[in-house]
């Protein structure tokens, strides 16, 4: 695939309503005969990105500011949905089957930045672990036992099967505010803590309260990441039941107004992230594109 701009971002043009986005800035990342790279995720100032290859075998940190790659973990697991703490540290997951019984056994790691090191936080074991980021601390919760980094997380939220699961100070709650058989990914806290965002298999993507009620549905597309406090970015792929057809990068208002497409369909771009006002996103092929964006309401 051509790493063109026009092949990458389409023919964009500032949109006739209230609102217009430009596109400020368009860098390639990881040139240089770098591997392919999926599944990033910027941290909040936008100046780190962490990836990983098309199985989330392993995990890598590439320093926005001076280029310079880091690998945090060559294990199975360790790239998918790695997670940013407030301590400016990286909470993510590795899994390995057990020889003896054959099970995954997934263990809960810490990698701290300053000393480049990583810490097991969590033991092995069997069943699903999570990683819940709060305003004020990390949890990494298992089926059998559980971390947390504080005796008080702040806000946090994560999923689990059809039920979105908010906590604000002491108390837990889980909502199931649309129907979803399949169950919820990809929850997240706004910047302004006032909203959640999530995607409904089969339904879409759908912007909560901290009560459970619906402000907005934004349409059935995949992998929502908070741009700011009044936008979303987010996946609209489509595929013929065996591979993708189509892939692109949509801007969202998050109370469902408006919509801008960022790149062409044919693009097959996908898996966005933003921080600090930073949007990076993949390709098929595994070749990383940051943006930047000017939008005018």
């Amino acid at each position: 695939m051509k790493r063109t701009i026009l092949s990458l971002m389409g023919a964009v043009a500032l949109v006739v309503s209230a609102q217009q986005v430009a596109i400020t800035k368009t860098t390639p990342l990881l040139q240089d005969g770098h591997e392919a790279a999926f599944y990033p995720t910027l941290n909040q100032t936008g100046d780190k990105l962490l990836y990983s290859d098309a199985d989330a075998h392993g995990l890598k940190l590439l320093d926005l500011e001076t280029n310079k790659v880091t690998t945090i973990s060559n294990q199975n697991g360790a790239g998918y949905a790695p997670k940013w703490g407030e301590d400016g540290n990286v909470y993510f997951v590795t899994a390995q089957v057990n020889p003896e019984n054959h099970l995954v056994y997934r263990s809960g790691l810490r990698f701290n930045l300053d000393s480049s090191t990583s810490q097991v936080l969590l033991e092995p074991q069997n069943g699903a672990v999570t990683i819940a980021a709060g305003t004020q601390g990390m949890a990494i919760k298992g089926e059998k036992r559980t971390f947390v980094s504080a005796t008080h997380l702040g806000t946090s939220v994560y999923t689990q099967g059809s039920e979105i699961v908010i906590s604000t100070g002491d108390k837990e709650r889980r909502y199931s505010p649309v129907e979803s058989h399949a169950g919820y990914l990809w929850a997240s806290l706004s910047p302004g803590g006032d909203k959640v965002a999530f995607f409904a298999a089969g339904r879409g993507i759908v912007v909560i309260d901290l009560e459970g009620h619906i402000k907005a549905e934004l349409g059935n597309y995949e992998m929502p990441c908070w741009y700011d406090n009044n936008y979303i970015v987010a996946q609209n792929a489509s595929d013929d039941g065996y591979q993708f057809t189509s892939s692109q990068i949509l801007l969202l208002k998050a109370d469902g107004t408006f919509k801008h497409e960022l790149t062409a369909k044919t693009s097959m771009t996908m898996q966005p992230t933003c921080g600090g006002g930073k949007i990076v996103f993949t390709t098929i092929d595994g070749h990383l594109t940051m943006l930047t964006l000017q939008i005018t309401d």
